[in-house]
């Protein structure tokens, strides 16, 4: 990889840790290329994505940022797992870390703020961006639809009492 490569990767890495809401920091030693596979068909259902750097340049893109403190994690064979929604990614990675032993979770960070392994695993079990669009869909629409209903009711009742004396009277 020659310097002009390297400089294109730390960009796109600095890109990465600034934009992503979780980076997870694993280490992968011992996976087989189906395996990684598979952990990146599951990060991509999940709008995650997975990458391998350099831990050298990883740091180097650290270097200034907010999330810089999450670069002791980076030694060893690592491997970036992130996404935009604050959640996504550190589920796909604990599910993954459950489901395979040579995928270990090292740590990671959520804008400024740094997650050990633990901080990893309690943000995984927190809802997604879209769980939690949709049950303050739910909460908003429960009240309007049984407004409705009892809106609908008396006339619904009254039309079904209309009908029974019709019935009766003919």
């Amino acid at each position: 990889m020659d310097r002009a490569q390297k400089e294109k990767v730390v960009e796109e890495l600095g890109q990465i840790f600034e934009s992503s809401g979780v980076v997870v920091v694993a280490q992968y030693t011992g996976l087989t290329v189906a395996e990684m596979q598979d952990l990146r068909a599951r990060a991509s259902e999940a709008e995650a994505s997975v990458r391998v750097a350099k831990n050298r340049l990883a740091k180097i893109a650290l270097n200034g940022k907010s999330c810089e403190s999450m670069g002791e994690y980076l030694s060893g064979m690592t491997v970036l797992t992130y996404s935009e929604d604050p959640v996504a990614a550190a589920k796909v990675a604990e599910q993954y870390a459950k489901d395979n032993s040579k995928f270990q979770i090292l740590g990671g960070s959520m804008g400024e703020n740094a997650l050990d392994r633990v901080g990893v695993e309690a943000l995984s079990k927190m809802p997604s961006r879209d769980e939690l669009i949709s049950s303050i869909v739910g909460c908003i629409g429960a009240p309007a639809a049984n407004v409705a209903g009892v809106l609908g009711a008396p006339s619904s009742n009254i039309a079904s009492i209309i009908s029974t004396i019709e019935e009766r009277a003919a």
